[in-house]
């Protein structure tokens, strides 16, 4: 399932490293000298949030007969937060400055924070290190969403009951981030859990434990059965397509 059609879920609230976040500017100086407890930094409540846009960062304009249009708040520039809070630094940064920075720049800016940096590294794993913290959840695709949730149960207590059904998450990712996502695949079964995934793209069949692989060809042309097995026992089936092409990636004569 979707991890959220709110704007206000993102990639930072749904993993959990929001909440780590959080605690890092509560713990600052200034905001220990202000009394800004943990709460002053969510964007959901009030206190921190700006008022104007409810912590949206964003008004919406209703149209008529046509769709509604979002332009970003007048008051907060978008940032979601008040002036009061905005003034709380971490290294220099604001907590909206770290919503809007990418995952890979935040690996580097947590470095010394160990608990907020292994999150952080799990969904880098998973080949997102190029999306934002606080992007807003709606406008992530489908691969993009099913790869943060699964980020996010890495977790979560992994048990031989543990089912995860995957749909083409290899979607958009380069050959590199394929081979990063096929590693956090293996360390999820390695803990007991069973994995199904729906997927075209080689490099994650071949690495497989078993395949079904449906045919001949596709939409009503397909849906039957034709290769059931090992990468290897498909390979050999000369009825599959996908043993076609996957036998020279095996080194299979």
């Amino acid at each position: 399932s979707p991890i959220g059609y709110n704007p206000r879920s993102n990639p930072a609230t749904y993993t959990g490293v929001f909440d780590d976040i959080r605690d890092v500017f509560a713990l600052t100086n200034e905001a220990k000298m202000r009394g800004y407890k943990k709460g002053r930094f969510s964007f959901n409540v009030r206190g921190g949030r700006c008022e104007h846009c409810n912590g949206d960062g964003v008004i919406k304009i209703s149209m008529h007969f046509l769709p509604d249009v979002y332009v970003p708040c007048e008051v907060c520039e978008g940032t979601r937060y008040n002036y009061e809070t905005l003034q709380i630094k971490y290294r220099g940064k604001s907590v909206a400055d770290v919503l809007n920075m990418t995952i890979d720049e935040a690996l580097k800016f947590f470095v010394n924070h160990p608990k907020i940096h292994a999150k952080l590294q799990t969904i880098q794993d998973v080949g997102l290190g190029y999306i934002k913290l606080g992007q807003s959840a709606p406008t992530l695709s489908g691969g993009e969403a099913q790869r943060v949730k699964l980020a996010s149960e890495l977790y979560k207590r992994i048990t031989p009951k543990t089912l995860y059904i995957l749909d083409e998450p290899t979607t958009g990712l380069h050959t590199d981030d394929v081979k990063r996502l096929v590693k956090v695949l293996h360390k999820i079964v390695d803990q007991g859990a069973t994995m199904v995934v729906i997927e075209h793209n080689l490099d994650v069949i071949k690495n497989a434990d078993y395949i079904i692989d449906l045919g001949p060809d596709g939409g009503d042309r397909g849906g039957e059965v034709i290769a059931t097995g090992t990468p290897e026992e498909v390979a050999k089936n000369d009825r599959s397509y996908t043993g076609r092409y996957l036998k020279p990636l095996l080194d299979l004569k």
